[in-house]
């Protein structure tokens, strides 16, 4: 039994949710999400708009892909809801000599110890936002999976460095530091 789908997903205040051509539609304060229904994983459960909830139901409770896509469409929903209604935040930090990020117009530019400057569009739907130093930054939207995607791109222009501990992070984020050579 899936202990994320079992549990109802409640509309928070300001939010709808409508089952339109083979998609669930989310719509709320920040914009509107659509969750496709159509491909082969979705079509293994049954999605319900009841009394101010959505109710996620596996179509084959004996089958096993039926039961694990209960519980991801149910966070799936979830997700959704909250994205249109609070959206998601990533917040980031750069840590080494001379590194900082910009925005210019659509696009983010990092500084990031390269001879070059890394420069990447920002996807639609998304925003950043500078902190109050040149090297913090928060990757924002109301889609959660899109958030993530970008913020681990701009993660990976320059991994942490377990020896000098430089490069891009997740606020939050701990590296292990590592002893260097020992003469």
């Amino acid at each position: 039994m899936s202990r994320a789908g079992k549990y109802p997903v409640k509309l928070k205040d300001g939010v709808s949710v409508a089952i339109v051509d083979n998609a669930v539609v989310v719509k709320g304060p920040k914009g509107e999400l659509k969750l496709a229904l159509d491909t082969k994983n979705a079509n293994l459960v049954n999605i319900a708009i009841e009394e101010g909830q959505v109710v996620v139901t596996p179509k084959d409770a004996e089958d096993k892909a039926s039961r694990a896509m209960w519980g991801t469409m149910t966070r799936n929903v979830r997700s959704a809801v909250q994205g249109v209604s609070e959206g998601f935040a990533k917040p980031m930090y750069m840590k080494g000599v001379g590194y900082k990020a910009s925005v210019k117009g659509n696009q983010l530019v990092l500084v990031a110890g390269y001879s070059h400057d890394v420069i990447m569009d920002i996807p639609a739907g998304l925003t950043v936002v500078m902190g109050e130093t040149p090297t913090e930054f928060t990757v924002m939207g109301m889609d959660k999976c899109l958030v993530g995607q970008f913020a681990d791109k701009i993660h990976k222009v320059r991994k942490a460095d377990p020896y000098k501990g430089k490069g891009i992070f997740y606020k939050g984020e701990r590296i292990r530091r590592k002893e260097g050579k020992k003469k």
